[in-house]
């Protein structure tokens, strides 16, 4: 059994840490110069005062990195299916287990659906929920859903990838466990924008329970289960999401609330999911207002009190 991490971020480099107190770990990083430096300094800048144990592994070879039997893949969303195009062989049997959270602009699916599209042969899974990746490379507690369709493999993945401070529970609702990691992105914006607009504590908790609604909505809309959602990749992340400072999309919704620019090389998944979700909804006509309004701030087309205002002048109606 081998392991490799694709993608040496804070989080793909966290995950090889952790994994690295049962054994070798390749962790890949797409820049040469780059994995050569973490390689020499057991350092990923973007882990501060985190050492890279000797049993990670880091290149930028990517064909000697896939030939693993298990693949992590912890790159951003939208750039999955681009990834796997780089990887020779048809990876027959191979896991490939998403790590990354969002809906694919191109074709409108999650991770998993895109796996099965480049490379049919594989067995995918997705790992997600209430994580950060700096509680992952210290140790701290923290438990993750693995989603896979096959019960066998998910089982056997379970025991793999599961270590003394990560806690891995399995479901086979692989549908509603990267809908629910996928969609809380987009309500992290939503309360960011709400906080930085200085509108108050209230109003980011009826967004977070109107935004859980919406997520369970379009969960099961594409096959999922209800009760997946009330777990950790659904309700568990969207709860840290929405909360902390440590959170790329909270932050980035922050500054769209207060009116600012943010940083254009931190990558936002939420951003790119909302835009995806009203295209779907359109297209649809699916019930996703805080997915079109999360969207219509990240394209300009509408200002915070405008969204505001749509919000608090809606028909009143039952829970």
């Amino acid at each position: 059994m081998s392991i490799a991490v694709l993608g040496a971020g804070a989080f793909g480099t966290a995950l090889a840490v952790s994994l690295a107190q049962k054994g070798p770990v390749t962790l890949w990083a797409r820049d040469a110069l780059r994995a050569r430096e973490m390689a020499t300094t057991r350092q990923n800048p973007r882990l501060p005062g985190v050492a890279l144990p000797e049993s990670v592994l880091v290149t930028s070879d990517l064909q000697a990195a896939s030939s693993a039997t298990t693949l992590l893949l912890a790159t951003p969303m939208q750039t999955l299916s681009g990834l796997l195009d780089q990887i020779d062989g048809t990876l027959g049997g191979t896991r490939l287990v998403a790590c990354c959270k969002g809906i694919d602009m191109a074709t409108g699916g999650g991770p998993t659906e895109v796996i099965a599209l480049a490379r049919p042969q594989a067995i995918a899974a997705v790992l997600t929920g209430p994580s950060f990746a700096a509680d992952i490379a210290r140790g701290l507690p923290t438990a993750l859903t693995l989603a896979c369709a096959d019960d066998a493999q998910g089982m056997d993945l379970q025991q793999v990838l599961s270590t003394p401070t990560l806690r891995l529970y399995r479901s086979d609702d692989v549908t509603g466990a990267e809908m629910g990691g996928a969609l809380k992105n987009v309500i992290a914006i939503a309360c960011g924008v709400t906080i930085g607009a200085g509108l108050g504590d209230s109003a980011r908790a009826a967004l977070m329970t109107r935004g859980f609604a919406e997520m369970t909505r379009f969960a099961v809309s594409r096959g999922g289960r209800a009760e997946t959602l009330a777990g950790l990749s659904g309700l568990g992340d969207l709860a840290l999401t929405c909360t902390s400072d440590l959170s790329r999309n909270y932050r980035f919704g922050q500054a769209l609330g207060h009116g600012q620019d943010f940083d254009p090389s931190v990558t936002v998944e939420g951003a790119a999911t909302a835009r995806a979700l009203a295209a779907i909804a359109k297209a649809e006509g699916l019930h996703l207002p805080i997915a079109s309004a999360v969207a219509a701030l990240v394209e300009g087309r509408l200002t915070v009190p405008e969204v505001v205002q749509d919000f608090l002048t809606r028909p009143l109606k039952e829970e």
